[in-house]
């Protein structure tokens, strides 16, 4: 700040001058800066730091779930290593027994799309690049296998980032009609690919908005349109995935469900694309998945980072209560999830090599999943009980149960 004519400090150090005899207070809407006392209603007015009018979508923990939910407090969250020898045989049987009969839905196979082969072939992509290129490939491979990349559709992205999924989605449906894009995402983010289709017919909007309060009944584009949604995510880590769900189920197509009681919404005739959620159901009962309009249409996210979940926002608590297990076993099974990725060294020893190659995007591991897997695995908390193979067997166990879990909620919401 440059000081005024004639004086010697600037505006935010005017107090210090001899003659001056007003005084300046720090803001307390941001206590890093300072403004003149007298002026300070004046100042409120415009500071950078107030409130800013939220959206008609923001809605308070709308989609937080359980708000009373028991959680484990921090102080009694003991390392695993801590364990006993007796209390870690009795979580791992407690692991097996609820997983017991549960069978991955889904085959573990990569697809692929041909809107990305060109990009996936081009030579001047590093292996960081390729491997995201990959994911992003295999996630609209299923979306095309499940029937959802078709015109009368609005996309979901949550956790956008940059927005690239949502990019190639566009790609991928190319001039299909009455199609848009809502990229959800609570950060600012840099170099956004959204300009590159600001001239195209589609609509693509950001919403920059947690996932915890964001209701999409209340989107200006869903209120107009009532177009079927497809939820969308590929780096929705632990938790965001539960508010995904429950933002889709709860806050979008339970009420959907409830306010539609007219004739419904418009369809589109020329779209022959099956529901993916209940399409099975429609085609047992003989009903012409057309004439049942449903609110969300599909949802295609990939599962990441289950030791970043969290009891009060998990969707699958009421699971977990049928097979006897609690927020204390969830505390512990969210953080053994990372033992599936142990895998990666086969000893302890070789912790202090990965750690240097770090930068190394090789690994099928996602980036951001390989920091805590490292502290959970060269700890060797089982002090000698279990082999790195069967830590990776058990880490994969809690992720089933997790995501079981979900599964279990969205068939009892008829949605899966």
């Amino acid at each position: 700040m440059i000081p005024a004519e004639g004086k010697r400090f600037c505006g935010e150090h005017g107090q210090q001058e001899e003659e001056n005899d007003r005084k300046r207070i720090p803001c307390p809407l941001d206590p890093k800066h300072t403004v003149y006392e007298d002026q300070l209603q004046k100042h409120l007015k415009k500071c950078n730091s107030r409130a800013k009018p939220k959206p008609a979508y923001f809605v308070q923990d709308i989609n937080a779930g359980l708000t009373d939910a028991t959680e484990v407090p921090e102080e009694q969250q003991l390392p695993i290593s801590s364990l006993s020898k007796e209390e870690l045989e009795d979580l791992i049987r407690k692991l097996k027994k609820a997983s017991k009969g549960i069978k991955p839905i889904l085959k573990d196979q990569m697809l692929s799309h041909q809107a990305l082969q060109e990009a996936l072939n081009d030579p001047k992509n590093g292996e960081s690049a390729f491997k995201h290129l990959k994911q992003q490939a295999s996630i609209l491979g299923y979306m095309e296998k499940l029937h959802l990349l078709g015109p009368g559709r609005c996309f979901i992205e949550f956790g956008a980032g940059r927005g690239k999924l949502s990019h190639w989605v566009d790609i991928a449906v190319q001039d299909a009609e009455n199609v848009h894009f809502l990229l959800v995402e609570r950060a600012t983010t840099r170099f956004k690919v959204d300009g590159k289709h600001r001239k195209r017919d589609y609509i693509f909007e950001r919403l920059q908005v947690d996932i915890q309060h964001l209701c999409l009944n209340k989107i200006p584009i869903l209120e107009k349109e009532k177009l079927p949604v497809v939820g969308i995510g590929k780096h929705l880590c632990g938790v965001a995935t539960d508010l995904a769900l429950r933002c889709l189920i709860e806050s979008y197509a339970t009420q959907c469900n409830e306010i539609n009681e007219e004739p419904s919404p418009k369809r589109f005739r020329s779209d022959k694309t099956d529901i993916a959620f209940n399409s099975s159901a429609d085609k047992r009962s003989g009903k012409n998945v057309t004439e049942n309009w449903k609110p969300v249409a599909g949802i295609v996210i990939a599962l990441c980072c289950h030791h970043r979940c969290q009891w009060k926002h998990y969707v699958g608590q009421e699971f977990f209560r049928t097979v006897g297990l609690g927020p204390v076993e969830f505390n512990y099974f969210q953080r053994m999830s990372s033992w599936a990725t142990c895998g990666m060294r086969e000893t302890i020893t070789e912790a202090s090599t990965i750690d240097a190659k770090s930068k190394d995007h090789s690994s099928d591991t996602e980036d951001h999943e390989q920091a805590p897997n490292r502290i959970e695995c060269s700890l060797d908390s089982l002090q000698g009980l279990l082999t790195v193979e069967e830590r990776k067997q058990i880490g994969h166990l809690c992720k089933l149960l997790i995501d079981h879990g979900r599964i279990r909620y969205l068939q009892q919401r008829g949605s899966c």
